[in-house]
Formats: C-alpha cells, structure tokens, sequence
C-alpha cells in the first residue's frame, strides 16, 4: 500500500471519495428521480471514456445496448407518461451527477491497469482495502470543507446508526466488491449497463415495502434495459 500509494490514493479519490460526495452532494439540490437518471447515462460515459482515455474501440451493438437500456430508464422514471418526462427539469445537483457519473468512468477502467500488485489483485479483500483505507483519508478532507463552508447539524440516533451500519457493509463492501469483480471479468463497457437495473429494483422494493404494485410500464422497463444488456454482451 506505501510502495503503490499514488495508485491507491488515485482509486480511493475516485470510486471512494470523489462519487459519494457528490452523490449526496447532488440530492441536496435534485431529486432522487433526477438523480437515477442523471446516473442512467453511465454506459454512455463508460464507453466514451474507454475510447478517449483507453484507446478502447466502441461497437455497434453497444451504442444499441446502451440506448435501449436508456430507454429502458426512462420508462421507470417518467412512470410510462411523456407528461411526466417532459415537466422533468434539470438543476444544480443534477450537473454535479454528471460530473459523478464521469468520475465513476474513470474509476471503472482504473480497476483494469496492468500495474496493480499481483497479490492484491489475486486477493479482493486487500485490494478493497487498499482503496478505501485512501478513500477514507480523502473524505475527512472533503467534509472539512463542507463544515468550513456551513454549519451540519447531526441528530445522533439509532436508527441513523443503523443506517451508517447498512452503509458501512451494503454498499461500502459488498456493492463495491460486487462492481470490481464485475468489472475486471466483463470489463467496464457490459458492466456499466448493470447500473441501469437499479431504478428498475427501485421501483420493485418501492412495491415490496411500500406497498406500491409493479406497473406495466415497469415490464416493458425491464424489457428493454434487459435487452441492453443482452445486446451490448453478446
């Protein structure tokens, strides 16, 4: 971790501090509904960086996969209404999730150097703390800003602490272990598409704990953002 310190500081900023801040940063001034569809694009981002960074060429079938996945993001969030999609409006936080969304590109194709430590790379669970014992060092400074440009006020309770657990194993471990396999066996071009399945799970959890019925819109959602995803894979 010392000898390679630029190149885990370097993942730790991205996949680690730089996308979750701006994440959150983003909600404070946009909706969650904005927000997911702002993210919907990241097959887009992916592919652009991996051309423009990565000398990575961009197929056919992956331009169609990604504007049916995209599609397919749509329908869910505009709730299968064109009303609905066209009284959308973009703000501030929004254009902060497009930054997020290419941030994440980055980090994505990142996982994939050749010059990681072999040992870390055989061993996930170092190689994940690798990235975030540096993503850790980042956020304090991020948040030193936040508190030094406002004044946060923090209700300690319990369920707070049982949603900072949720974080702290969820997404900080499993999600992120989840994503790095994803990426270093399919590459980040078939895995950015994945993504687009979350506002679709959204709305399945949204029916399974607050008793909202799945639509028909969300059938043809999963059509076609599956459909992405088998186009752009094959």
């Amino acid at each position: 971790m010392l000898r390679h310190w630029r190149r885990y500081a370097l993942l730790g900023l991205l996949g680690i501090g730089l996308y979750n801040s701006m994440q959150y940063l983003a909600l404070t001034t946009s909706s969650p509904l904005n927000v997911t569809l702002v993210a919907s694009g990241v097959p887009v981002w992916m592919l652009l960086v991996g051309r423009l960074f990565y000398n990575v060429p961009v197929k056919g079938r992956q331009i169609g996969g990604a504007l049916l996945s995209i599609a397919g993001v749509l329908v869910v969030m505009c709730r299968g209404s064109l009303a609905e999609l066209a009284a959308l409006r973009l703000v501030a936080g929004d254009l902060i999730m497009i930054v997020a969304t290419i941030v994440w590109s980055f980090y994505s194709w990142s996982l994939l150097q050749k010059n990681d430590v072999p040992a870390l790379r055989a061993d996930w669970a170092a190689f994940l703390l690798a990235q975030v014992a540096y993503g850790v060092l980042w956020s304090p400074a991020l948040a030193g800003g936040e508190w030094a440009l406002s004044t946060p006020q923090i209700v300690w309770s319990w369920p707070l602490a049982a949603a900072l657990l949720y974080l702290a194993i969820g997404p900080a471990i499993i999600a992120m272990r989840c994503w790095g396999a994803g990426v270093q066996r399919a590459g980040p071009g078939i895995s950015a598409f994945f993504i687009n399945l979350t506002p679709l799970f959204t709305a399945l959890l949204s029916a399974a704990f607050l008793g909202e019925l799945p639509q028909l819109y969300h059938v043809a959602a999963f059509g076609l953002i599956v459909g992405g995803i088998v186009v752009s894979a094959r």
